[in-house]
């Protein structure tokens, strides 16, 4: 299946500055991404350090060795945190993806940046049975900000857009299923100013929402390995992969 992907649109400075963090641990070299967003920033995510909505000042995407094992995650990505230099309260993501492959783009004042291992993947509505147990890091991990201030409700319409954009990448990279079961996404959106109205809709038809869905439809793209080859659809592999102005 050819990949189709919207006309990019590149402007403004950058909001996702990443810091890559390598780290040994069990005995591999690992890597961190690090986004120290500051003060004045909204996110939600379902991640497990930091998930919900609240104000929060950085976001870390770890990754950990295949086959990871511990059971206290959230103290594990915080304790990451803290030693990499992280203030404040954040949100810490996990995958066992190698995220120095990472994506990141941009669209029209939107970025996002996504890691992809697509080792576990399958279909949402599935007969397998549900489990009680944390589950192992695989992940496509999804990392977005928009420079505008958006309602609560909107926050919530944005996740649902970036994770239609993410199924889009997937069947249009030749993938035949709607993610991993550990797949995690962080939208980052400004405070309001004091005053200040925010926007009430994230839908992938809104001004905001369409953006944010080609910004990450595209990063998911580039950060996918092609199908039953290991080659990544753009760009090379072992190399964060940039498609920003």
């Amino acid at each position: 299946m050819a990949a189709v992907i919207p006309p990019r649109t590149d402007t403004g400075p950058g909001l996702l500055s990443v810091r890559q963090l390598p780290r040994s641990e069990d005995g591999q070299r690992l890597h961190t991404l690090l986004w120290s967003a500051g003060p004045g920033w909204q996110m939600i995510s379902n991640a497990v350090l930091g998930g919900g909505i609240g104000e929060r000042a950085w976001v870390l995407n770890a990754q950990v060795a295949h086959g990871y094992r511990r059971t206290d995650p959230d103290r594990h990505l915080a304790d990451l945190a803290e030693a990499a230099g992280a203030q404040g309260a954040g949100v810490g993501l996990m995958t066992a993806a190698d995220t120095t492959a990472h994506a990141h783009t941009r669209d029209e004042g939107v970025e996002a940046l996504a890691t992809a291992g697509v080792t576990v993947r399958g279909w949402a509505a599935s007969r397998e049975q549900g489990t009680v147990s944390p589950a192992v890091p695989g992940t496509i991990n999804i990392i977005a900000a928009l420079p505008v201030a958006l309602t609560d409700a909107a926050l919530v319409n944005a996740v649902v857009t970036a994770t239609e954009a993410k199924v889009q990448a997937l069947l249009d990279a030749g993938y035949d299923c709607s993610g991993t079961p550990t797949d995690a996404v962080c939208v980052a959106a400004r405070k309001p100013r004091c005053g200040g109205a925010a926007h009430a809709f994230a839908g992938p038809r809104s001004l905001w929402g369409a953006r944010l869905a080609r910004a990450v439809h595209r990063a998911v793209l580039t950060a996918l390995p092609c199908p039953y080859s290991g080659l990544y659809v753009t760009g090379e592999v072992g190399r964060g992969i940039q498609d920003a102005a």
